[in-house]
């Protein structure tokens, strides 16, 4: 466009400040008059608001991955020990069973007491190393049995417990943080035949 083809309106004149000449073609703007530059706004207007929806997205989508990658370095933090934990478990079992089948009588004798209490000493460090990481132990024993934590095992008649009652433990059950590391495996009760 030249200097005599600019309109004379100032409000159009304000409308078009900043509009490439490219987009104002002088064919047009002689063909058509002031509604070859109207429509071309209007189509520009419309490219505009397009490309802020297009931002828009794309800021809510960034967002989105950032969200995603925050919780799963989160998860990966509070997670980590999760194989090694659960492989552990079996030390502490062992352990536990040691200490479990150590008669009174060897618990006073003066060759075993030592020993004894290594074993005890290295089981309660043990119990403090995963309270340390978050895991923690199920609570089962005169508990409702719930699905979730425990894995019934068998149903034991018992006339002193409501069904559905873990009466019986044999294997521990454990959490690490919010999520199950083992089940605890269980004997429940039933009513008695």
């Amino acid at each position: 466009m030249n200097e005599n083809d600019k309109p004379q309106d100032p409000a159009v004149e304000d409308e078009l400040k900043g509009v490439p000449e490219e987009f104002l073609s002088d064919d047009d703007c002689e063909a058509a008059g002031g509604d070859a530059l109207s429509e071309a706004l209007e189509n520009l207007r419309g490219d505009l608001e397009t490309a802020k929806q297009e931002v828009l997205y794309a800021k809510a989508e960034t967002q989105n991955v950032r969200r995603r990658a925050e919780k799963d370095v989160a998860d990966a933090r509070n997670y980590a020990a999760t194989g090694f934990a659960r492989d552990i478990l079996s030390v502490y079992d062992n352990l536990s069973r040691a200490v479990d089948a150590i008669p009174a009588a060897s618990r006073e004798d003066d060759p075993m007491k030592g020993l004894i209490t290594g074993i005890e000493a290295t089981l309660r460090e043990l119990e403090k190393v995963f309270g340390q990481n978050g895991v923690k132990r199920i609570a089962a024993l005169n508990m409702p049995l719930d699905p979730n934590q425990h894995q019934a095992m068998m149903e034991i008649p018992s006339a002193d417990h409501e069904p559905g009652t873990v009466v019986q433990e044999m294997q521990s059950g454990w959490m690490i943080k919010d999520r199950l590391l083992r089940p605890a495996m269980v004997g429940v009760s039933k009513k008695p035949d």
